[in-house]
C-alpha cells in the first residue's frame, strides 16, 4: 500500500490517497477541495482511482468530493454514516459561512455502518463508526498494514472539537477509548489535520486523554 497526503483547503485538510502498489486501484479519502493538486497527484502515483471516501460531512472533508467524482469518471463517493447527511445537506451554507466559494449538497453513493467493508485493490478497510466530533463520523481502518484513517476523531496531542451541532464530548472519549485504542498500540493514524501519529503515543502522551489501560 502506498499513501500520499495531500494538504488542501485553507484549512490544511490531509486528503489521502490510498494506491494498491499489485492492482494500483486507488481511493482518496476526504478531498475537501483543491482537485486540480489531487488530480495531479493521481497521475503522478500512476493510480486508477476507483472510489472516494469521506470519514465526515465537514466542509474541508467533503466538499470536493462531487467535482472529484465526475473528473473521474463519476467513482462512487462512499460515507460516511448517514448520521451525517445534514451536513452534506448544508454544504452550500458552509462554504458561504467559511468563504470556500462554491460547494454543493449531495448524497454519497452508499452511507457507511459499522462493521462495513471497503476494499482498494488488494487491500481491506474496515469501517468503524466514531461518533462525537460529528454522529455520522467514521474512521477506515487496515487490519494488516496497522494504519487507520480517524479524521477529526483524534489528532496528535489532540482530539477532534464537539462543539459544533450534534457534536457530543462524552461519544468522542468512548469512540477513542473502546473503539480505536483497542486495535493496538502500534496501529498508526493519519488525522483530518497536522502530523500522523499512533495509538499507543496518544494513550501515553495526550493531554485530553487519561487512559491508563495498555493495548497490545
Amino acid at each position: 500500500m502506498q499513501i500520499y497526503l495531500i494538504p488542501v483547503t485553507p484549512f490544511q485538510q490531509s486528503c489521502s490517497l490510498i494506491v494498491c502498489k499489485t492492482t494500483r486501484d486507488a481511493a482518496v479519502v476526504d478531498p475537501g477541495g483543491d482537485i486540480e493538486r489531487i488530480l495531479e497527484t493521481i497521475k503522478q502515483a500512476d493510480a486508477q482511482v476507483t472510489q472516494i471516501l469521506l470519514t465526515h460531512g465537514h466542509l474541508d472533508h467533503a466538499a470536493g468530493a462531487p467535482e472529484l467524482a465526475a473528473a473521474l469518471g463519476d467513482v462512487p463517493i462512499i460515507g460516511p454514516h448517514i448520521d451525517d447527511q445534514f451536513w452534506l445537506d448544508s454544504l452550500d451554507e458552509q462554504s458561504k459561512r467559511f468563504g470556500f466559494g462554491h460547494a454543493h449538497a449531495f448524497h454519497p453513493t452508499r452511507w457507511l455502518d459499522e462493521t462495513d467493508t471497503v476494499q482498494i485493490g488488494n487491500h481491506q478497510l474496515n469501517v468503524i463508526h466514531c461518533p462525537g466530533h460529528t454522529p455520522g463520523h467514521v474512521v477506515f481502518y487496515s487490519a494488516t498494514q496497522k494504519i487507520a484513517w480517524v479524521g477529526d476523531v483524534i489528532f496528535q496531542n489532540s482530539i477532534g472539537r464537539t462543539d459544533f451541532p450534534r457534536g457530543n464530548h462524552d461519544d468522542l472519549i468512548s469512540s477513542i477509548q473502546n473503539k480505536l485504542f483497542p486495535l493496538g498500540d502500534d496501529v498508526q493514524f493519519v488525522p483530518g489535520h497536522g502530523a500522523t501519529s499512533s495509538f499507543g503515543i496518544e494513550r501515553t502522551h495526550n493531554p485530553h486523554l487519561k487512559i491508563t489501560k495498555k493495548y497490545s
